[in-house]
């Protein structure tokens, strides 16, 4: 099992990036997550697509809300590309700091309590049984790695038992922040924050231990419309950064961004 979950979170382990405008260069789907400031919960997600890494992006549906961390966001460790565009007063996202990682992501498998993926996902599926657990204990050699404790030796004081999360974790999504993904992946640093999903929400104003969280019904249009062969990232940034950054990294045009007048 422990295998099986490396293999299946590390689906797009092999996107690389040599600079920051080619954070998307590879991508033909994206997930842009915005929030007001760096300590806002409440946020808005907006799906874009493009027909080929040519073309320019487009927004699929209407954008939703979301919620973050409940201390907000802080930069994360994601696409390396990025971290040259951070500042020396930003927040960076630490182990139990209650933020989300800021930055551009990719995205892992697909994960739910049911036996098989949802109806009409693409994405590969791991299923949530009793066993399975997410390390959080910065001095495992499984820190920040998704393990089924009944196939290997725990070391661990602390991880979560992912089955037993109530609604949050009916279906969710991982976040490669941190070397989640597995064997190709990066090291990842004690510390930097771990089990980073997108999952159910509890509602609005309700933010998370870290995640990023959505109503029920938007988090399976969202695994539905997700296609790994597409090469999806998250974009997850404050509004202010994202219009700092929106064409250097050739990410979609947004016009009006939420506390940003006058775009």
């Amino acid at each position: 099992m422990l295998a099986v979950c490396c293999a299946m979170i590390a689906m797009t382990s092999g996107i690389s990036y040599a600079k920051a405008n080619d954070v998307a260069a590879q991508s033909t789907q994206m997930i842009v997550v915005t929030t007001a400031a760096w300590d806002a919960v409440d946020g808005r997600l907006q799906r874009y697509e493009r027909a080929s890494t040519r073309e320019a992006w487009q927004p699929v549906g209407d954008s939703i809300a979301i919620v973050v961390g409940r201390h907000g966001l802080g930069w994360g460790s994601g696409v390396a590309a990025v971290a040259a565009d951070r500042r020396p007063d930003d927040p960076v996202k630490r182990e139990g700091d209650g933020k989300s990682p800021a930055g551009v992501f990719q995205l892992g498998t697909a994960f739910g309590y049911a036996s098989g993926p949802l109806n009409g996902s693409k994405m590969p599926y791991l299923e949530l049984t009793s066993t399975v657990e997410c390390v959080d204990d910065t001095g495992s050699k499984y820190y920040n790695r998704i393990v089924d404790r009944s196939t290997v030796r725990p070391d661990w004081k602390s991880s979560e038992h992912m089955r037993n999360t109530g609604e949050a974790y009916r279906w969710g999504i991982v976040v490669d922040h941190n070397g989640i993904a597995g064997p190709q992946s990066k090291q990842p640093v004690q510390g930097g924050g771990s089990c980073i999903f997108l999952h159910i929400w509890q509602g609005a104003g309700h933010g998370t231990a870290g995640c990023t969280a959505m109503a029920p019904a938007e988090l399976e249009v969202l695994l539905r419309w997700l296609d790994p062969k597409r090469r999806p990232l998250l974009v997850q940034l404050t509004a202010g950064e994202f219009a700092q950054v929106m064409k250097q990294w050739k990410l979609p045009l947004i016009v009006t961004l939420p506390g940003v007048p006058g775009r």
